[in-house]
């Protein structure tokens, strides 16, 4: 499985990509939190970053002004994946731009239905939110456990993408269920790297090793 970062900071991703991250999703709100004023500049310099795809979100309403930005949005770096909302409008836009050839994250995905439509669509990427439902007393693990099992028993060429992660084991279950990909805010990566018994293993053996240099000199 493969890891993405859901944020538009750029110096996370910097590091996420030493940590094995190779992708990333934004949304407008992400987008809004970095005080950038020019969206197409931050994408693009997200892209230089990542090897992998970067999803972009449509901030438009109606299918007729998704599908016009959509395709502005996957003319600006050859990465992008244009992200549109599992609505009715949202399944349109994606079946049009999947006609043309682009490529598109159907986001905001809390049904098994949703992910039927949205790969009978063309969509490149399904991204279900499990932490949303965990939020309301539904288990999101099992949405995205549903719809890996669909997918695989129609041989539907859909990524699933594992979203709204909360922790790591959000991410381990992804893994286990058989996700294309995860994708996590930066503080559920570094989640990922440490352990407090690998910090405290570390450090004894760095304080046994300086000891016995001390003690020969």
């Amino acid at each position: 499985m493969k890891l993405f970062l859901d944020t538009a900071n750029l110096e996370q991703i910097k590091q996420g990509v030493k940590w094995g991250v190779s992708g990333v999703t934004t949304n407008p709100t992400l987008v809004a939190a970095e005080g950038v004023g020019d969206y197409k500049t931050l994408v693009r310099a997200i892209c230089d970053i990542v090897p992998g795809e970067v999803s972009a979100e449509v901030t438009v309403e109606g299918a007729a002004a998704m599908i016009a930005q959509g395709r502005e949005i996957a003319a600006w770096h050859d990465n992008v994946v244009v992200k549109v909302p599992c609505t009715p409008d949202g399944f349109e836009v994606a079946s049009q731009l999947g006609n043309d050839g682009i490529k598109v994250n159907m986001t905001l995905c809390f049904s098994a239905s949703q992910a039927l439509l949205a790969a009978l669509c063309g969509a490149y990427f399904i991204s279900p939110f499990m932490g949303r439902l965990d939020d309301i007393g539904q288990d999101g693990l099992d949405l995205l456990a549903e719809i890996v099992d669909i997918y695989d028993k129609g041989s539907l060429e859909t990524r699933v993408l594992a979203a709204s992660v909360r922790h790591p084991g959000h991410v381990l279950q992804a893994a286990s269920l058989g996700a294309y990909a995860a994708t996590i805010p930066f503080k559920v990566l570094e989640q990922l790297a440490r352990h407090p018994l690998t910090d405290s293993g570390n450090a004894r053996f760095l304080a046994d090793w300086h000891g016995r240099a001390a003690k020969k000199a």
